[in-house]
């Protein structure tokens, strides 16, 4: 296993080096000047000499190429055209909004999908069955701005007074004061990687509202991001319903099974027991490809619901021709689909003996 992993992280490496590739030439070849589009009507003939001289965009594509290559080599992804901020402040801001969102989208989708779909496998060609699969059905077929729309109507408006109202944009309430990781536990101080990473987990509030006892920053955090779960989550809980139920009923039709019932084991046990782990193969897919698409930004989502995170970061980005951000997160974007596939091929290990690594 050691080895298998060992070689995949290896062939990792042309991967994203082709990404990085191929993002530096596409971000180029987009059409207009970000001079242009980063100073508006300031873009004179000597203002853009200059701005271009700065980020060496005066420079040819190869040499550009280089100075961006030597910079990642150093761990630093640039500063963005725009706003002059380093990419690598920006993605420890935007990067935990999209963390949190998709952990909670994947909690709702994950368990919500695969009960429906083991009730409908369970229960096939029932009431419960043509139910389930009816949900499944809408689920995957409500664009995601008509459901983000819809759910903040009802939870914000139609019940703004009951228990049950819910807040429709933003990450905390307003005036809601806290402290930091490296503020609650005395660690200002530190400097370089460390302090990084204790900086990422911060501003992952629901994490910072529990390992530092801030119960009100938690439940303010975790009341602001169901309704963009729910919105998120919705399509990949139809997803996974289905391709459980899909799998779960070719998985119960095989003769190990029948064998099973014979010995007259439980049906529940059956299902359970002897069937369900045979059948998450399918079902840890589309959860991983899952993960990898909530992880690379939800641009509706987050423009419904007041969210800044990674789709709306770079959808701006794109808009304002700012290659530096585009570039440092696209490969970010490319390195979590990498890890994602990564961890999906050796749990197939794991799930299914009958799979063997050599």
């Amino acid at each position: 296993m050691i080895r298998f992993i060992l070689r995949r992280l290896l062939l990792s490496i042309p991967v994203l080096a082709g990404v990085v590739v191929i993002v530096f030439l596409l971000a180029r070849v987009i059409p207009a000047d970000p001079c242009l589009a980063a100073l508006g009507e300031r873009a004179t003939q000597a203002a853009c000499d200059a701005f271009n001289q700065r980020f060496g965009l005066n420079e040819p594509l190869h040499e550009q190429f280089l100075i961006y290559i030597s910079s990642l080599a150093r761990g630093d992804f640039g500063e963005s055209i725009r706003t002059g901020q380093p990419v690598t402040e920006i993605l420890l801001q935007r990067l935990p909004t999209t963390v949190e969102l998709t952990i909670l989208a994947l909690f709702f989708a994950i368990t919500v999908g695969m009960t429906l779909g083991i009730v409908a496998a369970y229960r096939r060609n029932s009431a419960a069955d043509v139910g389930t699969m009816i949900v499944a059905n809408v689920g995957v077929s409500i664009p995601v701005f008509v459901l983000g729309l819809l759910l903040a109507f009802i939870f914000a408006i139609l019940l703004r007074d009951s228990p049950f109202a819910l807040p429709p944009s933003g990450r905390t309430s307003p005036g809601l004061s806290f402290q930091s990781i490296p503020q609650a536990w005395g660690l200002e101080d530190l400097g370089g990687i460390p302090r990084t990473a204790l900086d990422f987990l911060s501003n992952m509030y629901l994490l910072n509202g529990l390992v530092t006892l801030q119960f009100d920053l938690f439940l303010d955090a975790l009341r602001h991001l169901i309704l963009p779960a729910v919105a998120l989550g919705t399509i990949p809980m139809a997803i996974i319903a289905r391709m459980t139920r899909s799998s779960l009923l070719d998985v119960l039709g095989q003769d190990y099974i029948r064998t099973a019932r014979a010995k007259g084991l439980q049906n529940r046990l059956v299902v359970f027991r002897h069937g369900l782990k045979n059948a998450l193969l399918p079902v840890v897919t589309v959860i991983g490809l899952s993960v990898g698409a909530l992880l690379s930004g939800a641009v509706l989502t987050e423009t419904i619901f007041g969210l800044t995170g990674v789709g709306r970061t770079v959808f701006e980005s794109i808009t304002a021709r700012d290659y530096i951000v585009i570039q440092g997160f696209t490969l970010i974007i490319a390195l979590i689909y990498v890890v994602v596939n990564l961890v999906v091929d050796i749990s197939y290990g794991f799930l299914d003996p009958r799979i063997r690594v050599s």
